[in-house]
C-alpha cells in the first residue's frame, strides 16, 4: 500500500530519519574549529567522480585523464561549488586545486548556457596550463563549451576577435582582464563565476589595483572561487573583497611528513659556488631532476656554459625567451629530456628594487608591472618530479625562498633544497663571479629561519671543501672560458634560434629566404665558449678516496722504429742508386703514388 510522503520525503506514520548535515555547514564549522577539520577531511571523501553527479561528457573527459578518485580538496570543494557557495580554499601544491574549480565551472556551463566564467591567474604559463586541462576535460563537449585564453601578449585586435564570440570560459591575468573590461572587449554583465587561482601569487605580483577594478565591475550574485597554497593576510583581504560569506577550506598536504622539504645551507665564497655545483652534478651528489635558481638572465647562461665545459647538459628558462619556447622547455624537462633546468627569477629582483624606490613615477611603475609581473618563470608552472631545488643565488625576500622550494616535494613526495649563502666578509672578493643580489644573503637567511613552519629548519650542508682541492685547476680553467662575450653570444644565438622557429615569422621567412639563411648561418658558428674535451672525464686519482694512477714505467720521447717486416722487396717506393752507391733522390721520387710505376 502506497503512502503519502511528508515534507521530509518520508512516508507518513514513520519517524523522519536524522538528515545528514550539508557539506557546506560542516566546512563552515571546520573553518572555525580546527579540531574537527582533520576528522572531516578523512571522512568526507568521495570514492569516485560519479558520486558528484557531473555531466556524463565530463566523466568521459575525467576517464581520459585516468583520474581514479578525487583528491581531498576535490571531494570537499566540488559539492560546495555545485550548491552555489563561495569558496576560499587553502591546499598544498599538487593536490588537484585546478580540477576542483574547473569541473563545477564546466558542469554549470553545460547546464546554463549564455553565462560566462572568468579565471584569473598570475602568469601566462599557468594560464596555458589551465587552458590545456580545461580543454582536455571538455573534449567530449564539442562546441557547447568554448574556452579562450587572453593572457598572452597579443594585439588588441586579436584579443577583441577572440572575445567577440562570447566564450563560455575566459582565462587571463588580472592586468589583461582589467584592460579588456575597460575597452569593452570583455563583457562581465553575464558573469556567473569568478576564479582567482594561486591567490597568494596574484597578490604578491602586485595585481591588487586590477583586482579592485574588476571587483567594481562584476555584478552581484557572482559565485567566487579563491584558491591558494597559503592563506595569509593579503589572501584573506582579497577573499573579503570578492566573496560574501565564503566557505573556508583549510586542507593540509597529502602527507605532512613526506611533504617536508629537507633544507640545507652552504656558506661559501663567490667563486666556490661554481666549484660546488660542478662537484655536485659531476660526482652525482644530487640525484634526480633539479631546478637551479639564479638571479638574472646573464647568470643563467653563465652557469649553463660553465656546466657544458664538463659535458653536463642543462636547459635555460627565463623571461627573455618567447612564451611558446618556455612552455616547450618545461615540457622537455617534464619528459626527462633534461634533468637540470636553470631558471632566472628576474621578477623577484625587480620587485625588491621597486619596494625601495618609491619615488618612481606611477605610470612607469604600472608599465613595469604589466611587462614584468606576468613573466615569472619560477612560480605557477607545473614542474614534475623535482627532487632538488638549488638556490645558486639566494632570493631577495623570504617569500620568494618559500615559493622556490615549493617546486619540490609536491603531491606527497619528498624533496631537498640547497642554498648557497655569501657571507658579508666574502662578498665582492671575486670580481668575475660577483652578483649584486647576494649582498644581503645573511639578512634574508635570518628572515627565512624566522618564518619556518613547525618541524622545519635549515641545516648546514657539511661538505669538506678540502676534498675538492684537486678539482680547482679544472674549475678555474672552465670558468675562465665563460667570458662576458661568450655569454652575450649565447643569448644572441638562442634568440636567433627562436626567431627561426617562430610561427609568426614563418610567412616572412617564406617571402625572404635570405633572412632565414642568415639566421641559420649564425647558428653554425663556433660555440660561444671554448669547449675543452678533457674536462668531461674525471680521472680516478681526482675522486675523493679514488685510486692512484698505475705506474706504467719509463716512456721514451723518441719515435718508435718502423717494423722492417712491412717493407717487402719489390714493393714500396723505388730506390735508384748511382755509381757511387748513393741514393739518387730525383730518380727515386714517384709522382704517381707509393708503390705505383
Amino acid at each position: 500500500m502506497k503512502r503519502k510522503l511528508n515534507e521530509h520525503d518520508v512516508p507518513e506514520g514513520e519517524a523522519p530519519q536524522p538528515s545528514k548535515r550539508r557539506p557546506s555547514d560542516a566546512s563552515q564549522t571546520e573553518s572555525t574549529s580546527p579540531a574537527k577539520s582533520t576528522k572531516a577531511t578523512t571522512t568526507v571523501t568521495a570514492a569516485s567522480f560519479a558520486e558528484f553527479e557531473l555531466e556524463p561528457r565530463l566523466l568521459r573527459g575525467i576517464r581520459d585523464q585516468k583520474w581514479s578518485s578525487p583528491t581531498a580538496v576535490q571531494s570537499r570543494a566540488i559539492p560546495l561549488a555545485l550548491q552555489g557557495r563561495d569558496i576560499l580554499a587553502r591546499s598544498g601544491t599538487g593536490t588537484g586545486k585546478t580540477a576542483a574549480y574547473l569541473l563545477p565551472l564546466l558542469h554549470n556551463t553545460l547546464r546554463r548556457k549564455g553565462k560566462t566564467s572568468l579565471i584569473l591567474v598570475p602568469t601566462k604559463e599557468l594560464a596555458l596550463q589551465i587552458t590545456k586541462v580545461a580543454k582536455a576535460l571538455s573534449a567530449h563537449c564539442g562546441q557547447d563549451i568554448r574556452i579562450q585564453n587572453i593572457a598572452g601578449k597579443e594585439s588588441e585586435v586579436v584579443t577583441k576577435a577572440k572575445l567577440a564570440d562570447a566564450p563560455d570560459i575566459v582565462i587571463a591575468t588580472p592586468a589583461r582582464a582589467s584592460a579588456n573590461i575597460n575597452n569593452g572587449a570583455l563583457s562581465v554583465a553575464e558573469l556567473a563565476h569568478l576564479v582567482v587561482d594561486e591567490g597568494d601569487l596574484v597578490m604578491g605580483y602586485g595585481f591588487k589595483e586590477d583586482l579592485d577594478q574588476i571587483a567594481q565591475n562584476i555584478p552581484k550574485g557572482v559565485q567566487m572561487f579563491l584558491m591558494s597554497a597559503t592563506l595569509n593576510t593579503e589572501v584573506e583581504s582579497l577573499g573579503s573583497l570578492l566573496c560574501t560569506d565564503p566557505v573556508i577550506l583549510k586542507l593540509d598536504d597529502l602527507d605532512k611528513n613526506s611533504q617536508k622539504v629537507k633544507q640545507y645551507v652552504i656558506k661559501c665564497a663567490e667563486e666556490e659556488k661554481f666549484l660546488m655545483i660542478y662537484a655536485m652534478f659531476k660526482l652525482q651528489l644530487i640525484k634526480g631532476k633539479s631546478i637551479v635558481f639564479v638571479g638574472d638572465t646573464d647568470r643563467s647562461y653563465r652557469v649553463k656554459l660553465f656546466l657544458e665545459q664538463f659535458g653536463i647538459k642543462s636547459c635555460v628558462l627565463n623571461s627573455e625567451l618567447p612564451l611558446a619556447s618556455r612552455l616547450h622547455i618545461v615540457d622537455e624537462f617534464n619528459k626527462n629530456i633534461y634533468n637540470i633546468l636553470i631558471a632566472s627569477d628576474e621578477t623577484e629582483i625587480l620587485g625588491s628594487r621597486q619596494e625601495k624606490s618609491e619615488s618612481r613615477p606611477k605610470k612607469k611603475a604600472k608599465k613595469d608591472k604589466e611587462n614584468k609581473a606576468d613573466s615569472g618563470v619560477s612560480r605557477g608552472i607545473d614542474f614534475l618530479n623535482v627532487s632538488c631545488v638549488l638556490n645558486f643565488d639566494f632570493p631577495a625576500t623570504y617569500k620568494s625562498y618559500f615559493h622556490r622550494i615549493g617546486r619540490t616535494a609536491r603531491a606527497g613526495k619528498s624533496g631537498t633544497a640547497i642554498s648557497f649563502i655569501i657571507p658579508k666578509e666574502k662578498y665582492r672578493k671575486h670580481k668575475s663571479t660577483t652578483f649584486a643580489g647576494c649582498e644581503n644573503d645573511e639578512e634574508v637567511l635570518k628572515k627565512v629561519e624566522k618564518h619556518q613552519e613547525e618541524g622545519q629548519k635549515l641545516e648546514n650542508y657539511n661538505f669538506d671543501m678540502k676534498r675538492l682541492e684537486p678539482f680547482r685547476y679544472r674549475f678555474g680553467d672552465a670558468l675562465r672560458s665563460v667570458t662576458r662575450i661568450a655569454i652575450r653570444e649565447a643569448r644572441i644565438k638562442e634568440i636567433r634560434l627562436e626567431l627561426s622557429k617562430s610561427q609568426k615569422l614563418s610567412r616572412y621567412f617564406e617571402e625572404n629566404p635570405e633572412a632565414l639563411a642568415h639566421l641559420r648561418h649564425d647558428q653554425t658558428l663556433n660555440h660561444p665558449a671554448r669547449i675543452q674535451p678533457h674536462l668531461k672525464h674525471v680521472p680516478d686519482y681526482l675522486l675523493p678516496g679514488g685510486r692512484k694512477p698505475e705506474d706504467v714505467g719509463f716512456v721514451g720521447l723518441n719515435m718508435p722504429k718502423p717494423d722492417r717486416r712491412k717493407y717487402v722487396k719489390g714493393r714500396g717506393r723505388k730506390v735508384v742508386r748511382g755509381r757511387n752507391g748513393k741514393v739518387d733522390p730525383l730518380k727515386t721520387f714517384n709522382a704517381r703514388g707509393k708503390g705505383k710505376k
